[in-house]
């Protein structure tokens, strides 16, 4: 994230463990850290501390998560991550790290929720300001919503046709105008739009 300058918040807002390493630069760090990894799985709240992920209730999302083991060699010893998924399939977390060990459990009880709702604002806030215009939700049809479902289920154009009773073109015609709508282009871009903005599940049926 950074600001109206191009300067990243962490050289100018925020203090970061080891900043002279200046490693909040590292395009791959959003690839390789397993806390930013668990936010992409999870919605709300959660801890790391004594090599392990801390959360108020069982999840397998957590368990899945590789290279935890591997945060404490980067200095961070407990930490208080909250998962941002915003629209269009945004994916942001605000972090809370320490270089001591902290009772992350009884912080996430007493103050989780709080943190939750400001990592909320500062992210949305912030990708509110970068667009350049104000994005509306497209208006969908009936027939282009069916044609989305049933192309996110892997049919072919065909297919979808004989399942609703059109022709192939017919459907091509629909689904090209959902990409003039979301502004997208191929068939891979626009469901993966129309799963960001709600009108497909990410399990359709």
């Amino acid at each position: 994230m950074r600001d109206q300058h191009g300067r990243a918040y962490g050289e100018t807002r925020f203090r970061w463990i080891e900043s002279r390493d200046g490693y909040w630069l590292n395009r791959r760090l959003a690839l390789e850290s397993p806390l930013l990894n668990a936010a992409r799985l999870i919605a709300e709240p959660f801890g790391y501390c004594e090599e392990r992920l801390v959360f108020w209730r069982p999840t397998r999302a957590l368990a899945r998560v590789e290279g935890v083991k591997d945060i404490a060699g980067s200095g961070v010893t407990s930490a208080i991550v909250a998962p941002i998924h915003l629209p269009a399939g945004a994916v942001g977390a605000v972090f809370w790290a320490s270089e001591t060990a902290l009772d992350v459990a009884e912080v996430l009880r007493r103050d989780g929720f709080a943190m939750q709702m400001a990592a909320l604002r500062l992210i949305a806030a912030h990708a509110e300001a970068q667009l350049l215009a104000p994005a509306d939700t497209p208006r969908l049809t009936r027939r282009e919503v069916q044609c989305l479902r049933w192309a996110s289920k892997g049919k072919t154009d065909a297919e979808i046709g004989i399942i609703l009773d059109m022709s192939a073109s017919t459907v091509r015609f629909h689904l090209r105008n959902v990409a003039v709508k979301f502004g997208t282009s191929g068939r891979i871009q626009t469901l993966c739009r129309a799963v960001g903005l709600g009108f497909i599940g990410a399990r359709a049926r």
